[in-house]
């Protein structure tokens, strides 16, 4: 089996797992399955690279071939902006928690609320 299969099977595997947890519209799976998605985005980048080992990733005069550090440079960036990303949504999903007292994300009931509470008190 090569590199590339078992590198590609599991960015699909990590991008299907992401889909279901986000399709179960509870808080913890949505931030989880977000997680699951960006792991895969990070390693597909990686892997746009080329795979290669023991090579440099700069150029001198004794290396005959190099590995191209920009999808590296690429995936640190993304592992730190997802890192405060999924902070910011472990905060947002703990608030809206404690305020509804719900952890559903769907957005079917919440129109009828915003419906019902916008009507006038009748006399």
């Amino acid at each position: 089996m090569s590199m590339e299969l078992l590198l590609s099977t599991a960015i699909g595997a990590m991008t299907a797992v992401g889909i279901y947890l986000i399709m179960l519209q509870r808080t913890f799976p949505v931030v989880i399955g977000l997680s699951f998605l960006s792991y895969a985005v990070n390693v597909f980048l990686f892997t746009m690279g080329r795979l290669s080992i023991n090579l440099p990733p700069i150029i001198t005069k004794t290396a005959t071939a190099y590995s191209d550090p920009l999808p590296q440079a690429l995936v640190l960036t993304a592992i730190v902006i997802t890192f405060g990303m999924t902070a910011l949504i472990v905060v947002l999903s703990l608030r809206a928690f404690l305020e509804t007292g719900s952890d559903d994300v769907s957005l079917e009931d919440s129109a009828e609320d915003i419906a019902e509470a916008r009507k006038e008190p009748r006399p």
